[in-house]
């Protein structure tokens, strides 16, 4: 059975304060133990392309006391559907500048 996984990967990016300071990111993927969690991370382009190393896996069973469960859809073709929100979008009230 697949479970998420949180995977979170350091880098050093020149763009980035000349690549002294160490940047993270996260990823999350479906995965059947946090091993292949990791090598599904590692497997990505940009993975390699900003020479990541992996400084941490979660597995992530329950949240706000509801327990996660997958189904696959045929029709998503094994992307990713994701839905990202601004501040602003949160806040209507916001200012902008």
């Amino acid at each position: 059975m697949k479970k998420l996984y949180l995977v979170h990967v350091g880098f050093y990016d020149e763009a980035v304060g000349y690549g002294v300071y160490e940047s993270h990111a996260n990823f999350f993927v479906l995965a059947e133990s946090p091993q292949e969690a990791k090598r599904l991370v590692k497997a990505k382009p940009l993975y390699a392309e900003k020479k990541m190393h992996t400084d941490g896996v979660q597995e992530i069973e329950a949240v706000g006391g509801h327990r996660l469960s997958f189904t696959p859809d045929p029709a998503l073709e094994g992307a990713d559907l994701l839905r990202s929100y601004t501040y602003n979008d949160l806040n209507p009230t916001a200012l902008s500048v």
